[in-house]
């Protein structure tokens, strides 16, 4: 690989290289991937500038070490800590989640509970306090007893209703999801991070659901943007990925200091994947919101349907704050059927969605969240994750299903 597709193993925003004569009032070059729409820069994040003779994305680097004589100034010395084609992922990232922002750095890890235990583990201590959402991700309470395991108190609140202001005097660490996964309730990052600063809190938020195209956390004022990289950052359902963009420089230190020490890296070839499936993930977030609207609207004149949840509803709960602080409103729609067994069959007579967790993907999945046992939710309660089959086939199935289901 040549040093220009390599590139800074450290920059990451607004360093893709502005067009040629591109430049604004006052002379200044200006950077058409941060300042272009979101198609343009999911198409063109992260690539590096382009060389003669060489593929616009380079292929993924396999390399534990690399040719390193004299004294070892990098950027790239060791395959734990660096590698050309993280280098170029983390670039994208940071365009989709902090676009034009200087100082921002974005670490991608081996999975989404990576990137999320690289940010708590690595910045709070025995005797911190630590606010978490107690509806969000189905993982946390595990985080949440290795936290206290540690001897850091953790505080829960529900997402909804901004109910974290309630807990925050004394805490270290907010941490938020929004929307929650699976109820999908919304709350007002701005605010709990203006909140959460004047405590001395640093803010994270999880963004898996919402996407960069959804919502910029950095830009509402967290301090770190988190993610899954396997939902519908990437949207195939083919490789485990997660990332942490931060803009505060002692905090990402940190950060990446923790992904040296405990090995949580992605290989070359599914950062070489992500890259590559990031180039539609504007076409896939459009097409997919838009048919998950359309379910939701479908599913509200269902009267077996109870508890619909999708923040793009004009008359979903989460409505308000959520068209506020999001772009698009993401490819989930959650609800709940009577019972368990009128939700298996639910699920058993789709024939356009699979029955499997994780969500995001290309392909709609569908699942009852209560067989795992760990949501606190009711029996009938159903995540489906739309894909990008057409909007009335797709509906068209939905309903079938549910008439089918009630016999």
């Amino acid at each position: 690989m040549s040093e220009s597709a390599a590139g800074d193993a450290h920059g990451v925003t607004g360093d893709a290289g502005p067009a040629a004569g591109a430049t604004g009032r006052a002379g200044r070059e200006i950077d058409p991937v941060s300042a272009g729409g979101d198609g343009t820069r999911a198409v063109r994040a992260g690539l590096p500038e382009p060389a003669k003779y060489e593929p616009t994305l380079p292929g993924p680097v396999f390399a534990a070490h690399y040719h390193l004589p004299g004294e070892p100034t990098g950027p790239y010395t060791y395959g734990r800590d660096e590698n050309p084609t993280w280098t170029l992922l983390e670039r994208a990232v940071g365009e989709l989640e902090a676009p034009g922002r200087d100082g921002v750095e974005a670490l991608v890890f081996a999975s989404g509970m990576a990137a999320v235990s690289a940010v708590l583990f690595s910045q709070l201590r025995a005797g911190d306090v630590c606010v978490m959402p107690d509806d969000g991700y189905q993982a946390l309470p595990l985080v949440r007893a290795q936290l206290e395991a540690y001897g850091i108190e953790v505080r829960t609140a529900p997402t909804g209703g901004d109910a974290q202001l309630d807990v925050l005097d004394g805490a270290k660490l907010l941490w938020i999801e929004t929307p929650s996964n699976p109820g999908l309730d919304v709350c007002d990052i701005g605010r709990l991070a203006e909140a959460a600063h004047a405590r001395g809190a640093l803010v994270a938020v999880d963004n898996t659901l919402a996407t960069p195209l959804g919502q910029r956390p950095l830009e509402l004022g967290a301090d770190f943007a988190v993610a899954s990289g396997t939902k519908q950052l990437t949207g195939h359902g083919d490789i485990l990925l997660g990332y942490v963009v931060g803009r505060d420089t002692e905090a990402m230190a940190a950060v990446r200091r923790w992904r040296k020490i405990v090995g949580a890296i992605p290989g070359p070839m599914e950062a070489w994947l992500a890259h590559r499936s990031i180039a539609t993930l504007q076409m896939r977030v459009d097409r997919q919101s838009a048919t998950a609207l359309a379910v939701a609207e479908a599913l509200r004149e269902r009267p077996e349907v109870t508890g619909l949840r999708y923040p793009g509803l004009p008359d979903d709960p989460a409505h308000k704050i959520a068209a506020r602080q999001m772009r698009r409103y993401g490819c989930v729609v959650s609800f709940t059927l009577p019972t368990r067994a009128r939700a298996d069959r639910f699920l058993d007579a789709l024939r356009l969605v699979d029955d499997a967790t994780s969500f995001g993907g290309v392909r709609s999945t569908a699942e009852r969240r209560g067989r795992w046992g760990g949501d606190a939710v009711p029996e009938g309660f159903i995540r489906l994750s739309v894909g990008a089959e057409d909007p009335e086939d797709l509906v068209a199935d939905v309903l079938r299903a549910l008439d089918a289901s009630a016999a």
